[in-house]
């Protein structure tokens, strides 16, 4: 994910610099070559050992130190290919904010052209008082990145919006600092997970879509700059961050909420496992357990990419299936059949392919006939090589005037 970046980690005096380690370890961990500045503060909560160890290279704290490097907040502006400030303090905000250059961190931080990302942590009052969150505002306005708090805990003993943001968290957000931002001005509407269809109030009709490849592909629009409305079923994960999330229930309840957002899309990815039937009644109270054979009488519910497909007008639409025989027949024709632009098929007797796994093996079959297999990769993996073809069909249409 971050392989070969260079990334610059300005550490902060407060109780959350233990955290920075964690971090330091996790940027290295995806690949990135991490320097590491704290200011004076900082040292006192944290050693510079820590992270001279972490990272293996001699940690920075004085602008004009003997450490190997002559006027340090020049060397690390040419060196820095993204910067992260994390904890960022309510001091150093102000100062950032300000213009303020009086150590070597901040000076850095002035110097510097590429994205820098301020991760605040601090107390809960101190991050809500006004004079902070106008700090906050100002870096923003200047084209800085702010990452918001977490709530939680705090070590000073009160409850509140001001914990670091989750070591996860920020490394997805510095992969989307330093990913290009090739669909900037999409708006991507993406489905996922499965549908629930009760017949009592304690039981329902569902699948065993766990939502990981469309949450892959939201997560992935999202970091190279599409604007992302992700309308979900029911799972475990967590919605990418920066993404709008719409959660349902049933077919119908999807089938409503993507229309309300059809308008505004501009790609449309259709990832959901939707049930295809729905009891045709519900009962009030739980079925009891009876001797007999429990029967069902199904309807079918709407079918969503069709309906889109006949809307769609100048949008791409892609849409996926599952088969567990004749895969490029049956996709095809189903392609065909709802007006998709292409489809993203997988077999579901390939082994780490399909529902639950964090992979996926597919085959990308065009609206021209053409088809491409893809090995077995993660499941965020195959999300961009699905944007991929988005980016690369959205070309040929404004090549060609369409």
């Amino acid at each position: 994910m971050l392989r070969g970046k260079r990334v610059v980690l300005g550490v902060c005096g407060g109780i959350a610099a233990y955290k920075a380690a964690e971090l330091t370890r996790e940027l290295i961990r995806e690949g990135a070559e991490v320097r590491v500045v704290m200011t004076q503060n900082a040292t006192r909560f944290v050693t510079p050992l820590t992270f001279q160890v972490l990272s293996g290279r001699r940690v920075l704290t004085d602008t004009f130190g003997d450490d190997g490097y002559d006027m340090n907040h020049i060397a690390l502006a040419d060196y820095a290919e993204l910067m992260i400030i994390a904890p960022a303090t309510a001091n150093m905000v102000g100062k950032a904010a300000s213009g303020i250059a009086d150590d070597l961190l901040s000076t850095t931080v002035m110097t510097l052209r590429c994205p820098v990302l301020f991760c605040p942590a601090m107390n809960a009052a101190m991050y809500e008082s006004p004079i902070v969150q106008d700090n906050l505002e100002k870096l923003r306005r200047a084209g800085f990145h702010v990452l918001e708090p977490a709530a939680g805990d705090l070590a000073c003993g009160v409850s509140g919006k001001g914990r670091l943001p989750e070591i996860s968290l920020i490394v997805t957000e510095a992969a989307r600092l330093l990913s290009p931002q090739d669909l900037a001005g999409e708006r991507i509407l993406v489905t996922a997970g499965p549908t629930r269809e009760p017949f009592d109030p304690v039981r329902f009709i569902t699948n065993y879509s766990s939502g990981k490849m469309g949450y892959a592909l939201a997560a992935a629009a999202r970091r190279r700059g599409a604007e992302v409305v992700l309308v979900s079923g029911p799972v475990t994960l967590p919605p990418p961050y920066g993404v709008e999330a719409v959660m349902v229930e049933s077919a119908r309840e999807m089938f409503e909420k993507v229309m309300e957002h059809l308008e505004r899309s501009t790609v449309i990815i259709k990832a959901a496992a939707v049930a295809d039937y729905r009891p045709a009644v519900r009962s009030r109270g739980k079925i009891k357990k009876t001797k007999g054979p429990l029967i069902l009488e199904l309807e079918r519910n709407p079918d969503i990419i069709a309906e889109v497909g006949k809307r769609k007008g100048d949008r791409i639409l892609v849409g996926f299936a599952m088969e567990s025989e004749n895969l490029v027949e049956n996709a095809a024709a189903k392609m065909k059949a709802k007006g998709m632009d292409f489809i993203v098929a997988n077999d579901l007797n390939e082994e780490g392919a399909g529902f639950q796994h964090d992979t996926n093996k597919v085959r990308i079959i065009m609206n021209d006939g053409s088809i491409e297999s893809l090995p077995l990769m993660d499941k965020l993996e195959v999300a961009h090589a699905i944007l991929d073809r988005v980016k690369k069909l959205r070309r040929e249409r404004k090549r060609d005037g369409s």
